[in-house]
Formats: C-alpha cells, sequence, structure tokens
C-alpha cells in the first residue's frame, strides 16, 4: 500500500516525508493520560503539562489525517441540515515525532473579528485561539477539564500535504492566486475554495489540542445536556419557556443523587464566561462512573461577543439554586 502511495505521490509531483518516530515512555503525553483521575484531566503542579504545551508546539509533525468524525461522514453530507455535522469544520489529526497526538483546528477568523451580528450559535465560526483561551480559563477556575491546547505555525505543505498517507486529504489542497497554498473541508457542501484556509504562503496558524487515551483504553460516554438549544431557526427547548424545569431534572436520573447536577452547574458557568452557546452535549470516563467530572471538549464557539454577556448560559445555575 505504501509503495503505491509513494508512487501515487510521484506522478503528483507531491514528495512524501517519513520522519523517523521515537517511542519515549516518559513522554509528556503519556504522562498526561496516566494522571487523569475520577476528579480531573491533570492535578495542579503536573509538571507534564507544560512540557506537552511545548512539545505540541515546537516538535515534529510526522503524519496527517481527518479525524474519525470526518472520515465517518465519507464527505456525504445532508445540505438540508441547519446544524452541520463536526465533520464540517476544517481540524485534522496531527500524529508528533514521539506518538503524541493533537487535534489541529486552524484560523479562520482574525483575532480581532467577532461573531458577525446575524449569526446563529450554531452556525457561528470555529475560532482556535478560543480553544486556546477556554483552556488557561478553565485551568485557572481550578476545573482542569479541558485537554491541554497549544499554539502553533503549521506549515500546511511540509507539515500536513507532505506527510500524509490519506488521498483525500492530498486532494483537498490546491495553491491559491496569490501563491498561498490553501485546503478545504471534505464535506461536499463545503467542497468550494471561498472555504478553504490557506497558509501565508505556507505557514497557517491555529491550535493543537492534545488528544485523551483513545476509547479502547479509556472509554467515554456522550450525554445529551439536559439545558441543550434548539438548533432552529425559530424552536425553543422546555427550559427556555420554564424557569421550573429544573424541579424535573431533580427528579431525573443521575441528576436526582451525587454531583453530576452541580457538575452541570461549574459547566454553565464555564460556557458562560467563555460565551459558548454550543454546548448541546458533555462526555464523561465511563471507569469512574456516576462521580466522574464532565469533559470540558470543544470550545471553539467561545469567545465570539467579547461584550455581550449570554445570560441564558446560566439557566442551570439559575433555576436550580435561586
Amino acid at each position: 500500500h505504501m509503495k503505491l502511495y509513494s508512487e501515487a505521490a510521484a506522478v503528483s509531483n507531491i514528495s512524501v516525508i517519513e520522519h523517523e518516530v521515537t517511542f519515549d515512555p516518559d513522554a509528556s503525553w503519556l504522562k498526561f493520560h496516566l494522571g487523569i483521575s475520577r476528579y480531573a484531566l491533570y492535578s495542579r503542579d503536573d509538571p507534564a503539562i507544560p512540557q506537552l504545551l511545548k512539545e505540541m508546539q515546537s516538535m515534529t509533525v510526522v503524519s496527517a489525517d481527518y479525524t474519525q468524525d470526518e472520515k465517518a461522514l465519507k464527505g456525504a453530507c445532508d445540505c438540508t441540515q441547519v446544524v452541520k455535522p463536526s465533520g464540517h469544520h476544517l481540524k485534522l489529526a496531527l500524529k508528533i515525532q514521539n506518538f503524541a497526538k493533537a487535534m489541529f483546528k486552524p484560523m479562520r477568523q482574525q483575532r480581532d473579528e467577532e461573531t458577525p451580528e446575524d449569526f446563529f450559535y450554531f452556525v457561528d465560526f470555529q475560532r482556535h485561539n478560543a480553544e486556546i483561551a477556554a483552556f488557561h480559563l478553565d485551568r485557572i477556575l481550578d476545573f482542569r477539564r479541558v485537554p491541554p491546547v497549544a499554539g502553533r505555525l503549521v506549515n500546511v505543505t511540509g507539515e500536513v500535504l507532505q506527510v500524509t498517507h490519506n488521498e483525500d486529504l492530498r486532494a483537498v489542497f490546491f495553491t491559491s492566486p496569490a501563491n498561498n497554498t490553501c485546503f478545504f473541508a471534505k464535506c461536499l457542501y463545503v467542497c468550494k475554495t471561498e472555504y478553504a484556509v490557506c497558509g501565508s504562503p505556507d505557514l497557517l496558524e491555529g491550535s493543537l489540542s492534545a488528544y485523551l487515551p483513545g476509547l479502547s483504553i479509556a472509554p467515554r460516554i456522550s450525554i445529551p445536556n439536559p439545558w441543550i438549544r434548539s438548533y432552529t431557526f425559530t424552536g425553543r427547548e422546555e427550559w427556555e419557556v420554564n424557569p421550573f424545569f429544573c424541579d424535573t431534572i431533580k427528579q431525573l436520573y443521575p441528576y436526582n443523587s451525587g454531583n453530576r447536577l452541580l457538575n452541570i452547574i461549574d459547566m454553565s458557568i464555564f460556557d458562560f464566561l467563555t460565551s459558548n452557546m454550543d454546548r448541546h452535549h458533555y462526555e464523561i470516563f465511563t471507569k469512574f462512573g456516576d462521580e466522574g467530572f464532565l469533559l470540558h471538549l470543544d470550545n471553539a464557539r467561545g469567545f465570539g461577543k467579547h461584550s455581550q454577556d449570554e445570560m441564558s448560559i446560566l439557566a442551570p445555575l439559575s433555576q436550580c439554586c435561586m
């Protein structure tokens, strides 16, 4: 298979770079994985975290691929859906030299740009710097429920195009009229150059989020947020019209005992501070049972409007505690 791929790449005038990969039993990403507990993803003074951030910023990228959720879409997306699948967003799985793996989300907006006034929260851009800021805020608040995130300038030619073994990914690269290297998402309804991101001419800023342990090692489940928003233009959920909605939730498993409801409230406070209205699900590690913490994943739609406080995000707090 590798021989056929190399031959095809040669015909396309693309050099396939094979980097040496070395396994380090003391690697920071492995220490991060082993340090996950029932209470948080890492301890307050875990020395592996700053080391992992440094390595994600500087170590050699040895391979690039689509993320698993985008692969599951297989390019066939329903254009009638108001809310697009997560594969609609440009993101890639990068593997670095010591076997660490990180999700790359490229810059889509300039840092000083805000969410356009006419945008619904569910069609907003994903901001790479929101992922970075959310990680640091989560750590300041002592939740430690966001995987480590670092910013990085990625050479999309040398660190993506020339190291990927995925022909579908190679096929979405092109050179813009300004002679910049660009690529776009695999999904059919955004397979257009106007949806692409481009380097300058090859360098592209983005965020790298450390991967969690694989599901076969540390199974997780995704659970709908009771305070999920309506993902339609006109619909409203029950919590938006019923101020006593929490009274019902308190009677339901797993919110009728333990700390799950308190964790939901914590998450809503975190989302309020980041202005993230897109918390439709949350994930937990099954190993820790009902008392485990909630993962604060996918924060790229936060920090969209710096001067606007969206008080409805605090509904779990206001309906359950006030």
